[in-house]
């Protein structure tokens, strides 16, 4: 246990130094933008007088090493800074969004991880085969796609073309009308399965098929090719061959034994396919009116709102650390040979 709690805290301690490190970059990357924070506080035509007060208030009228100082202290203190844009907490607006990023977040790596796993482990079986040249041409395709042009070809598809899915947002809209989600979670398809609103569960899991699907396509196609190389090496080793030979059922050999001893390097990819979603959804979210992080990034983006394009990052760096972690150690449980 010892062992356990020193590890956990030198990956905490490393997680401090990376986020001070990012801090000092993202400071500075705001600071050179050719924008004035103060002129875009105040909204369209700005008096100059104004302009030089709101300077003050904002801390702008101080050296930057001081600026990032008093920045350093918020941040202590779990303040990420206030929109210049809506003129509110950037963590109580993130908070807020969190949720329904989060929510499609775990319907992609789930669909990856089941569809990349199963695919990948027929693959393996049938190496060379014409379902293996078929299944690795899906995972290459799922890879090569961008997102942005799938996402608009399957809106035009299931919801132009044949009429059975939304085209976006998390909820019809007279559903939020007439059958409104009690906000438990924030996660509408476990508050509405709860509560037992049906007809909310049903409409918010129609509007997270089109963009999950989209989101996990890259992350299945990664999954599946790691699940195969790895089932094809393992299934080489002498216990695999040696259990085939004492008359095991097939399905025991390939899902009792071999794809446990293959999941490491597939949970390890899945880890880093979902840390990596939280830049990725940035334009699913954009695409399917998802309101989520991604959707409010971007509108800061637009508007050169820096508080919150510095916190974003911040959080992003933060929860791909974290998930790495815990994939570690997850993978120590998994398999006994692996040590911290």
């Amino acid at each position: 246990m010892n062992k356990f709690l020193r590890y956990i805290g030198r990956r905490l301690a490393l997680l401090i130094l990376v986020l001070i490190g990012l801090s000092i970059i993202t400071f500075t990357l705001a600071r050179i933008v050719p924008s004035d924070p103060a002129a875009v506080y105040l909204g369209p035509r700005p008096r100059p007088e104004q302009i030089a007060e709101v300077r003050i208030k904002l801390g702008l009228d101080k050296p930057v090493y001081v600026q990032y100082a008093y920045y350093l202290r918020d941040l202590l203190h779990g303040d990420l800074g206030t929109s210049i844009r809506t003129h509110q907490p950037v963590l109580k607006s993130i908070l807020r969004f969190l949720p329904a990023s989060f929510e499609l977040m775990l319907t992609a790596i789930i669909l990856a991880l089941i569809i990349g796993t199963l695919l990948g482990v027929t693959s393996a079986q049938k190496e060379n085969t014409l379902i293996d040249h078929a299944n690795r041409l899906f995972a290459v395709t799922g890879v090569s796609l961008p997102a942005f042009w799938l996402g608009l070809l399957f809106q035009l598809l299931f919801f132009r073309c044949l009429g059975i899915l939304p085209l976006g947002g998390r909820i019809d809209i007279y559903v939020s009308l007439f059958s409104p989600i009690k906000h438990i979670t924030g996660f509408y398809v476990i508050d509405s399965l709860i509560t037992g609103n049906w007809v909310a569960f049903k409409s918010s899991i129609l509007h997270l098929i089109l963009p999950g699907i989209t989101l996990a396509a890259y992350s299945t196609g990664i999954i599946m090719r790691m699940t195969r190389a790895t089932m094809l090496e393992v299934n080489r080793e002498d216990y695999i061959v040696a259990a085939r030979a004492a008359g095991i059922p097939e399905r025991t050999v390939v899902f009792k034994y071999a794809l446990k001893n293959a999941m490491a390097p597939t949970l390890t990819t899945a880890g880093l396919a979902f840390a990596s979603m939280l830049t990725a959804t940035f334009f699913i979210e954009t695409i399917f009116y998802w309101p989520g992080v991604g959707t409010y990034t971007v509108k800061s983006i637009l508007l050169n709102d820096y508080p919150v394009i510095m916190a974003v990052t911040l959080v992003g760096a933060l929860l791909y650390v974290l998930v790495n972690l815990v994939v570690d150690l997850v993978l120590v449980f998994l398999d006994p040979r692996i040590r911290l």
